[in-house]
């Protein structure tokens, strides 16, 4: 209980700071908000909504969390983002801990305490559970499904008891894990069962799922939103989640994120950061052990055939593959468990051109982040900061620490590696990231409509920027046109009505205003880059020349 309460501290200090601060990115994070946002202004907990474009990309479960906790927290639609976060947090808690219980179960309490830091201290868990998506979420279904089936596997190959209460939890964490991204983790288990099938010739173990039980629980907690969505939608979701978006990834690259096959090798040392040498001085040193530990063959299982699935897609991201690395924080919980010496693991060629090349990953990654702390500001925002130097040091202080040891893996720089790592989240998440202002339009956008609007209920009209921030910090109703909409919303409502358009369309705009009898004034002019796009924008806020010299502020 001690461990587990140490985890859920470390694990809080390491995520909350910065939830605050750092301004909704888009798009996905923004895309989630405002849908669940939007299912609080209308009551409306069936259907998924971006204004009112369906979006049925994902399933259900995610937009009910952040709208709940909008509700319990809050009691409102109008939440800040950080309300919207705090889901993603409790997933990344929620997922540390599942690994601790795995790993605690499998190879005893060090091993859990270990694997926890681990994983709790990534760059890719640091990251997810700052931002207001499914990932995190996802995250601790796959670990409380992959936990329960591996003790499952290992008590049934020992001839021991397995406990029934595992059966149920794997079943429901698959149920839910269906709810926050369809047949993710699925799909997971599948691979990892049947792998194991492939390199175990024994299958009794298999029995122990109560497979009919369970695919029953799994349908109790899956169908009843499926089938009310299913009649909502006409059966629209079925083939934009399925028919579009699912296998749209597997046949092409899709929404420019196409990459060849190596891809995970590349980003595996991003993600993993600062832990990336480690795990795989612990999974190499595991290899010589497969056949005889089938706690580590079912890690095996678990990492190797879901990260070739990736690999093989076309479309890919770095977050795709993050439900297997907690295999990889187990494998180094292992290692720390079992003095296993993997500071002396690369004695063949191909191992120590692995584990250096791994090496070098970190390194990079560490320079990466230092010069975003150290330069972000100078170029993107007032000028360095003083935490952005603080940031560097501690960067290549995780990174140092987070090495094997001369003993092989140690619990105590992992634990000095995961300090030094949350001191570089919190101070980049909390005030060298927030402060590039060069890329945060949609706040500046946001506070210049909130000074400038001719009436407490002003909607903006917006044209050249549609992000989907703009329309969670502005208002559900804000209108995502052209130049010339734009123009006519301005007309259609000549006293309270905003436009944005870039600047180099202001001429366009007076010119379609005056047309319909009106002129324009700007009133604010707001300058950066989208980083969504990688453009630059000079973008300018107008409305309704007032004749009459006087304000006019109805409803």
């Amino acid at each position: 209980m001690k461990r587990a309460l140490f985890l859920t501290l470390i694990v809080l200090a390491i995520t909350v700071p910065g939830i605050t601060t750092l301004p909704p990115i888009d798009r996905d994070e923004s895309r989630y908000v405002q849908a669940s946002k939007q299912m609080v202004e209308s009551g409306d907990y069936i259907d998924i909504r971006f204004q009112d474009e369906a979006r049925y990309k994902k399933p259900i479960g995610i937009y009910w969390l952040q709208a709940t906790a909008v509700k319990t927290i809050f009691g409102g639609a109008q939440a800040p983002i950080w309300v919207y976060r705090l889901v993603s947090i409790s997933g990344a808690v929620a997922a540390t801990l599942a690994v601790f219980w795995t790993g605690t179960r499998l190879f005893g309490r060090t091993a859990g305490l270990a694997a926890g830091l681990v994983l709790s201290a990534i760059l890719g868990v640091a990251f997810e559970a700052r931002i207001a998506k499914t990932d995190a979420m996802l995250l601790a279904f796959s670990i409380v499904a992959q936990g329960a089936l591996a003790q499952i596997y290992v008590a049934a190959r020992n001839s021991s008891p397995v406990r029934p209460a595992l059966s149920w939890l794997f079943w429901i964490a698959l149920g839910f894990g269906i709810l926050i991204k369809g047949p993710i983790t699925p799909l997971l288990s599948a691979l990892t069962v049947a792998t194991l099938c492939f390199l175990d010739k024994d299958r009794r173990w298999l029995r122990e799922l109560r497979s009919a039980r369970g695919l029953v629980i799994a349908m109790l907690i899956t169908m009843p939103w499926l089938v009310a969505i299913s009649s909502k939608s006409g059966g629209a979701f079925w083939h934009e989640s399925v028919g579009n978006d699912l296998l749209g990834k597997v046949v092409s690259g899709q929404e420019s994120h196409g990459a060849p096959p190596g891809y995970y090798i590349l980003t595996y040392a991003l993600y993993v950061w600062p832990f990336g040498p480690l795990m795989l001085a612990a999974g190499i040193a595991a290899l010589k052990h497969l056949r005889s530990d089938p706690r580590l063959l079912f890690l095996f299982s678990w990492y190797v055939p879901f990260w070739l699935f990736f690999e093989l897609l076309p479309t890919k991201l770095p977050h795709y593959v993050l439900p297997v690395y907690p295999a990889l924080a187990l494998v180094a919980g292992w290692a720390v468990a079992e003095t296993a010496s993997i500071s002396s693991v690369p004695t063949r060629r191909w191992e120590t051109w692995l584990y250096w090349l791994s090496v070098a990953g970190a390194a990079v990654v560490s320079i990466g982040l230092s010069a975003l702390a150290v330069a972000g500001p100078l170029y993107l925002g007032g000028g360095v900061q003083p935490a952005g130097i603080v940031v560097a040091v501690a960067v290549f202080a995780a990174a140092y620490f987070a090495l094997p040891g001369r003993e092989g893996a140690d619990l105590r720089r992992m634990g000095s590696a995961v300090v030094a790592a949350g001191i570089a989240y919190g101070l980049l998440f909390t005030m060298v990231v927030p402060s590039l202002e060069t890329i945060w339009l949609t706040p500046r956008i946001a506070a210049a409509v909130k000074v400038n609007k001719p009436c407490t209920n002003s909607r903006l009209a917006s044209a050249g920027y549609h992000e989907p921030s703009l329309v969670f910090l502005v208002g559900t109703k804000t209108l995502l046109t052209d130049v010339e909409g734009a123009a006519d919303h301005l007309l259609s409502d000549p006293v309270c009505a905003l436009a944005l358009v870039p600047a180099s369309e202001a001429a366009r705009l007076a010119e379609r205003a005056s047309a319909g009898g009106k002129s324009i004034v700007p009133v604010a002019l707001i300058e950066g880059v989208n980083y969504s796009k990688g453009k630059r924008l000079s973008l300018r806020l107008f409305r309704i020349e007032d004749r009459s010299g006087v304000r006019k502020t109805p409803g």
